[in-house]
C-alpha cells in the first residue's frame, strides 16, 4: 500500500502519473478486500468506482466543489481518498460509519442512504451556490446502483434541465445492477447502449484517427467531441433518452480507464451548464469472488476468507428472512392469489424463493416503494393479495400511498418489514425504528411483531387472509431468537408468556423483546414482585385482553424496540384511558434520536433497555418513588422487601 498510504487528502492525487494512478487503484482495490473481509460491508459496489472516485476528486476541488453520492454505501473509496484509511472499525461503534457522516470530514455531505435523492440535492445546491454569488463551485451528483431506478431522479432532472446556468455535473456510475440486476425499461436501455458494438467501434476508431495526430489533434478531438457526440447518437439513439431533457450528455465511456474518466470529467466541468456523465462500470471489479456471485457480485457481505469470498460468519439458528421466505411460498403454493412485490430488494428480502418457484408472481419494481405500493393497491383491487417486502426503514418513503392508495380504499395488502428496530451497523438511516409509530396511525390498519419463527408462520397466515385492510408483519435482522411457548392465550390473541400471584406489574412486550420482558419479570420476582409478561402477537389494535389485564396490575410497562414517541405504549396508554382504566404506563423504547451505528446490544445498553435499568425502574415505581407511580396496594396486601437484591446488583 505504498501509494495509498501517501493520499491523506485529494490534492496528493494531483501529481502523480497515470502510471502511478493506476497502480494506486490496484492498491485500493486489495486494501478494501482486505479490510471489509473483516469487518462486513458494501464490497462489490466499491470495487467497482475506484478509478470514478480518483477522476471525480482530480477533476474537482472537494469540499469546495460539493460531492453527494447515491447511494452513500459506495463511498468508501472516497473514504480513503479525503483521509480516513482506518477501517479496522468499519460499521461498528466509535468507527468510520459505512456511508457519508458529516462529522467524520467535511469532505461527506449528504448522510442519507435512501437512494435517488442526489439529483434533489445537488439541485438544491447548486441553486443556492448560484443565487449566493458563489458561481465558481462545482456539485458532483454519483448516481448509481440503480438510483436511476427511483422516481425522485427523474422528478429532479426535470427541474434541473429547466435551468441549465449552473454548474452541476451528474455521474451516472451505470453498473447494470442495484443489489441484483437492476430492473425496468431504463435499466434495458442503458444495457443496450453499454453493449452495442456500433458506438464503441466507432468511437475508438474516430479517438484512434486523431490520437495519431498528436498533441494537436487530440486537443481538436476534445474540443468537437461535443458535437461529434450528435453523430455517435445517431448509432446509439442516445437521444431517445436524452434530447428531450435538454441537457448535456457524454458517453458512454469506460469507468475504469482513468484517461477517459478524468477527460469527460473535465469536459463536464468545463461546459458551465448541467452535464450527465454516463460511466460504465462493473460491480466487484478486480476481486473474482465478487464477479462470480452471480446473486448480488458481493453487495454487501459480513466477515469473509479474502481469498476464496467464503462466509467465516456461523448462524445458530436460522434467519427471520429465510422463515419468512420459506413460509410465504408454502402459503402461495395453496393460494393462488398471492403475489410478492419488492423495491430493488428480491434476495434481501428473500422474495427471491417465491420468484424461482413463481417467478410470474413476483415484481421487483427497482427502488420506487411508493409505486410498488400503490401498484399494490390495484393488484388487491383486481383480486390478488400482494405481500409487499421491503426493509422497515424504506417503508418511510411509501407513507402516503399505504395511507391514501391502501388503507383509504381498504385493500388487502400485506406488507412484511424486514430488519425492523435497531439494525446496527448501518447505522442512521438503516435502524427500522420508525414504522410502529408512523404506520399505527392508518385507520384500520392491524400491526404484527412476532417473537419467534413459530409466531412469524402464524402470523404471516393470519395477515394474508385480511382481504379489507393493510396488515404489516415486522421482524428483526438476523437469527431468529428462542422460542418461548404460551401459559396460555387468551380468546382475542394475545399470548400470556408469565403470571405471578401477585398482579404487581404487567409487563407488554413487543415482538423479540418478549425475552427482555421475561428477564424483567424474573429480577422483579427476586424483590417479591408479581409481574404478567404478555405479547400481543398483533399489536395494533390494542387487544381488549389487553386492557382488562392492566385493570388488575398496579402498573404498565410496554417494552418495544421502535421509538417511543408515538409508540405501542403510547397507544396502550391512550386505550386504557378510553376504557375508563387509569393504571400506569411507563413507555419504554428508542429515543427520538438518530441512532449511532453499534450493534444492537450496545445501542439498548446506551438507552437503558437492558433488563437491570428496568427492573430497577419498576422495582422504584412500584415502592412509590419514581414516576411513573405503581397504584398503591390493596390495605391488606404487602411486598415482601426482604428478598435478595439481585435486580439491582447485576
Amino acid at each position: 500500500m505504498e501509494l495509498l498510504r501517501t493520499i491523506r487528502e485529494p490534492r496528493d492525487l494531483d501529481a502523480l502519473t497515470l502510471t502511478q494512478l493506476e497502480q494506486l487503484a490496484d492498491e485500493i482495490r486489495r486494501f478494501l478486500v482486505a479490510e471489509v473481509s473483516k469487518t462486513g460491508g458494501h464490497l462489490g459496489p466499491n470495487l467497482g468506482v475506484v478509478e470514478l472516485t480518483l477522476g471525480i476528486h482530480r477533476i474537482f476541488d472537494s469540499p469546495r466543489d460539493a460531492i453527494v453520492w447515491d447511494t452513500g454505501h459506495q463511498s468508501y473509496v472516497h473514504k480513503l481518498l479525503t483521509g480516513r484509511q482506518d477501517f479496522s472499525r468499519l460499521r461498528q461503534k466509535d468507527g468510520l460509519a459505512g456511508y457519508p457522516q458529516r462529522a467524520e470530514s467535511p469532505h461527506d455531505i449528504v448522510e442519507s442512504s435512501h437512494a435517488s435523492s442526489s439529483l434533489s440535492w445537488a439541485d438544491g445546491i447548486s441553486r443556492a451556490y448560484e443565487m449566493t454569488g458563489q458561481g465558481d463551485r462545482h456539485v458532483v451528483a454519483v448516481v448509481g446502483d440503480g438510483a436511476l431506478t427511483g422516481g425522485m431522479t427523474w422528478e429532479a432532472l426535470n427541474n434541473i434541465t429547466d435551468d441549465n446556468s449552473r454548474n452541476l455535473v451528474i455521474v451516472v456510475n451505470d453498473n447494470g445492477r442495484s443489489y441484483a440486476p437492476t430492473i425496468g425499461g431504463m435499466a434495458r436501455f442503458l444495457s443496450s447502449v453499454r453493449t452495442r458494438r456500433s458506438y464503441r467501434t466507432f468511437r475508438r476508431r474516430t479517438e484512434a484517427m486523431f490520437d495519431h495526430l498528436g498533441s494537436p489533434g487530440r486537443a481538436f478531438y476534445r474540443g468537437v467531441r461535443g458535437g461529434l457526440h450528435g453523430f455517435l447518437s445517431r448509432f446509439t439513439n442516445n437521444e431517445a433518452l436524452y434530447s428531450n431533457l435538454d441537457i448535456k450528455y457524454i458517453g458512454p465511456i469506460d469507468g475504469h480507464d482513468i484517461r477517459d474518466v478524468e477527460r469527460a470529467l473535465r469536459q463536464a466541468k468545463e461546459f458551465e451548464a448541467p452535464v450527465i456523465v454516463h460511466a460504465i462500470t462493473q460491480k466487484g471489479k478486480g476481486y473474482e469472488p465478487a464477479l462470480a456471485d452471480v446473486a448480488d457480485q458481493f453487495h454487501a457481505v459480513g466477515q469473509i476468507d479474502p481469498e476464496t469470498g467464503e462466509s467465516i460468519e456461523t448462524a445458530s439458528a436460522p434467519s427471520w428472512t429465510s422463515v419468512f421466505a420459506d413460509e410465504l411460498v408454502r402459503l402461495a403454493d395453496r393460494d393462488d392469489r398471492l403475489v410478492g412485490i419488492t423495491a430493488a430488494m428480491l434476495r434481501p428480502t428473500g422474495l427471491h424463493k417465491l420468484a424461482e418457484k413463481h417467478p410470474h408472481r413476483v415484481f421487483d419494481v427497482g427502488i420506487a416503494e411508493q409505486h410498488a405500493v400503490a401498484s399494490a393497491a390495484g393488484l388487491a383491487y383486481g383480486g390478488l393479495h400482494p405481500v409487499v417486502a421491503v426493509y422497515a426503514t424504506f417503508i418511510n418513503r411509501a407513507f402516503d400511498q399505504v395511507l391514501m392508495d391502501v388503507a383509504l380504499h381498504k385493500a388487502g395488502v400485506t406488507f412484511v418489514l424486514d430488519r425492523a428496530g435497531v439494525t446496527g451497523p448501518d447505522g442512521a438511516s438503516h435502524h427500522g425504528v420508525w414504522d410502529l409509530s408512523i404506520l399505527q396511525v392508518v385507520p384500520g390498519i392491524r400491526l404484527a411483531a412476532p417473537r419467534d419463527a413459530t409466531r412469524l408462520l402464524e402470523e404471516l397466515a393470519e395477515a394474508v387472509s385480511v382481504d379489507d385492510a393493510p396488515t404489516v408483519i415486522r421482524f428483526s435482522k438476523g437469527s431468529v431468537g428462542t422460542e418461548f411457548d404460551a401459559v396460555r392465550r387468551t380468546d382475542d390473541g394475545v399470548d400470556v408468556l408469565r403470571e405471578a400471584p401477585h398482579k404487581d406489574v404487567l409487563i407488554v412486550t413487543v415482538g423479540p423483546m418478549a425475552k427482555l420482558g421475561l428477564e424483567v419479570a424474573d429480577r422483579l420476582a427476586d424483590q417479591g414482585i408479581g409481574a404478567t409478561v404478555v405479547d400481543p402477537r398483533w399489536v395494533v389494535p390494542v387487544a381488549g385482553s389487553i386492557i382488562e389485564l392492566a385493570r388488575d396490575h398496579r402498573i404498565v410497562v410496554s417494552i418495544e424496540d421502535g421509538v417511543r414517541v408515538g409508540g405501542i405504549g403510547t397507544r396502550i396508554r391512550q386505550d386504557l384511558r378510553a376504557a375508563g382504566v387509569d393504571t400506569a404506563v411507563d413507555e419504554l423504547g428508542l429515543p427520538d434520536e438518530f441512532l449511532e451505528h453499534a450493534t444492537r446490544g450496545e445501542i439498548f445498553e446506551r438507552v437503558g433497555l437492558t433488563a437491570q435499568a428496568i427492573a430497577r425502574d419498576l422495582v422504584a415505581q412500584v415502592l412509590g418513588t419514581r414516576i411513573p407511580v405503581a397504584r398503591p396496594l390493596p390495605d391488606d396486601a404487602t411486598i415482601d422487601t426482604t428478598a435478595n437484591d439481585r435486580s439491582t446488583q447485576q
